[in-house]
């Protein structure tokens, strides 16, 4: 049978254990009426789950080898096979409505797979799959953690983060160094952040690139060395201490202040 091999600069690890796959692949089984598009299915050990839940799947793999194994191996996905870079893939034009996306995912690239996400969450209800045990930590990590982030707030402020469960290095090959973890993030009820949300992003960027400091010295590049608001109690706290409504809070009080102040320039 042919075998494809696993290319370290992919970042591909194939599981191997049956039944990690199926518990992965159950994590959609509440969305078997919505297309699924599977990100790097490799030999397809998820592929063949997905398709035994019924799922209108379809799958993206970089790998020209694994595209071939796949061609081989799953005559139904005839048509729905896409060779090419998930990241680069005009989502919006593959889907005119909601779909899931699932996958074993590459650990080189899993964080910017979820901005990805984000990019289209009006389309994309729930999206589950497994990365680096660190990064799934992160991404479901609540205020206050050492862990919580960019990606968590950014995450969490549309989506409800579950860690699922831990899989063992030892069930893949090559087998990484790491941990792996499974999550799953369903949208929230949110429709509206209530402020400007690319202003939002830029202050929870801005915030996080000083952790340590205080917000009062962590939001100076948008808002100067003097604020008025600056006396307020929200600024005694460091990012990793606020919830997403105290960065919408934040994000209303910055807006407020570019407004009264026009010199001052949002940073791109």
């Amino acid at each position: 049978m042919r075998m494809v091999r696993a290319k370290k600069a992919l970042g591909q690890h194939f599981l191997k254990d049956l039944q990690v796959a199926r518990r992965i692949a159950e994590t959609l089984s509440d969305y078997t009426k919505l297309p699924v598009l599977e990100v790097g299915p490799g030999m397809g050990v998820l592929t063949r789950f997905l398709l035994d839940e019924g799922h209108n799947l379809s799958v993206i793999e970089i790998d020209r080898e694994s595209v071939v194994y796949l061609q081989e191996h799953f005559p139904e996905l005839d048509g729905r096979i896409i060779e090419g870079d998930f990241l680069k893939l005009d989502l919006g034009e593959l889907f005119s409505s909601q779909f899931c996306v699932i996958g074993n995912y590459p650990y080189n690239i899993s964080s910017q797979i979820f901005f990805r996400i984000l990019d289209f969450k009006d389309k994309i209800p729930c999206c589950s799959g497994m990365l680096q045990k660190e990064v799934a930590e992160r991404l479901a990590s609540p205020p206050g953690s050492k862990a919580y982030g960019i990606l968590s707030v950014l995450l969490q402020a549309w989506y409800d983060v579950e860690y699922l469960f831990t899989v063992s290095e030892t069930v893949f090959d090559p087998p990484p160094k790491v941990k792996s973890g499974v999550i799953r993030v369903t949208r929230n009820g949110r429709t509206s952040l209530g402020c400007d949300e690319k202003l939002f992003k830029t202050v929870v960027k801005t915030t996080f690139n000083q952790r340590r400091k205080t917000l009062r010295n962590s939001i100076k590049p948008i808002l100067g060395k003097e604020c008025p608001d600056y006396n307020l109690p929200l600024f005694d706290k460091r990012p990793e201490q606020l919830s997403v409504e105290q960065f919408v809070e934040l994000t209303e009080i910055v807006e407020r202040n570019l407004r009264t102040s026009p010199e001052t320039e949002t940073p791109a």
